[in-house]
């Protein structure tokens, strides 16, 4: 019970920071429009190694995964600074003929760009809810929920056009997991995002 009211508490911390963040945008926003994005990370601390028959191993990292989500974009009134807020699914995935094991979070992204006509560079906060790092079939024993967990996002974009957007992105933060053991999630991204 007290696990549970926990990870509550800290969802609505979460949800209150992505509001303030966005309570703070602009007043005169020109533009607020629905976004998405989808993208693939990589790096971080090893999670989990699983071992084949025939004698190979693989892995998944704290950061690794593919992600979508959608939220929402804020341009101010001169079109110079843009606010993103998104959730998104995330999850890294081991697969073989007699089981999986799947690492998964849903991250909540507060960040803010400067853009300028071709480029945006920014960054922000990133929570990440529910981690959870489970298995089927042979790897079913693997049932573990590490603790929800902040840190921050450096993003730089190429802008295609007005409203799309692919850059690379930085992700910084650490899972606590039972007892002592921790990993870091520090690593890269590609992301590709639209508003509409």
């Amino acid at each position: 019970m007290k696990r549970t009211l926990l990870t509550v508490a800290e969802s609505m911390v979460a949800l209150a920071l992505a509001g303030a963040i966005l309570a703070a945008a602009p007043a005169r926003a020109q533009d607020v429009r629905p976004m998405f994005k989808v993208g693939v990370d990589t790096g971080g601390d090893k999670v989990i190694t699983a071992p084949f028959t025939d004698g190979s191993t693989q892995s998944i990292d704290a950061n690794e995964g593919f992600f979508l989500g959608g939220g929402v974009s804020i341009v101010n009134i001169a079109r110079d600074i843009e606010t993103e807020i998104s959730i998104s699914y995330k999850s890294g995935t081991i697969r073989a003929s007699n089981g999986e094991i799947n690492w998964t979070r849903y991250p909540i992204d507060a960040l803010v760009f400067y853009r300028f006509p071709k480029v945006r560079l920014g960054g922000g906060l990133t929570y990440h809810l529910s981690p959870k790092l489970s298995g089927s079939g042979v790897a079913s024993p693997i049932n573990e929920s590490p603790q929800n967990a902040a840190g921050f996002v450096l993003q730089a974009d190429y802008r295609l056009a007005e409203r799309i957007a692919v850059g690379l992105r930085y992700t910084s933060l650490e899972y606590k997991f039972t007892g002592a053991a921790s990993a870091k999630s520090d690593g890269i991204g590609i992301v590709f995002s639209m508003s509409f």
